[in-house]
């Protein structure tokens, strides 16, 4: 009895530090009768240093699979400049900034930046790559580049 004792408290230590991460900045409990949080991260654009993200999502213990539901919020946090915006990725789909596994089943949640040339806007998408309950999950966070370093004002055409 005492050694299932020691290897079920090893086992819950374990657990509890798998899931602490450096960039997690909030936990929040569902309830005394559940194994699930809400787990609150921080991510600071690694291109664009000045754009500060906040992403929640729910994680299960003690299950093989995170649920796929999660939100984002990014905020200009910093400075942001041109040779910022000239070095990321400005095709339709942009580019990953942010991977975590959310099963052992190949799911995961990206973070994608996408560059909006018209609106000058900074698009982040966070997103499941796995369908659950027919669809897949996401939710959308923009930046504007109105106000910073990096905005071009739109050209004035004169028609005389």
């Amino acid at each position: 009895m005492n050694k299932f004792l020691m290897a079920a408290s090893s086992l819950a230590i374990a657990l509890a530090l798998s899931g602490c991460s450096d960039n997690e900045v909030g936990d929040v409990s569902l309830g005394m009768f559940t194994t699930k949080d809400i787990k609150l991260n921080t991510l600071v654009d690694p291109e664009v240093p000045g754009v500060t993200c906040h992403i929640a999502s729910i994680e299960a213990d003690l299950s093989l699979a995170d649920p796929s539901d999660s939100s984002i919020s990014c905020r200009q946090t910093g400075e942001i400049t041109p040779e910022m915006i000239a070095n990321i990725d400005k095709s339709k789909s942009g580019e990953v900034v942010f991977k975590k596994s959310k099963s052992i089943f190949f799911k995961s949640m990206k973070i994608r930046r996408i560059y909006d040339p018209q609106s000058e806007t900074l698009m982040y998408l966070s997103y499941s790559t796995k369908t659950t309950t027919g669809s897949y999950k996401h939710s959308l966070s923009t930046v504007p580049l109105w106000g910073t370093k990096a905005y071009v004002a739109p050209s004035t055409i004169n028609n005389k």
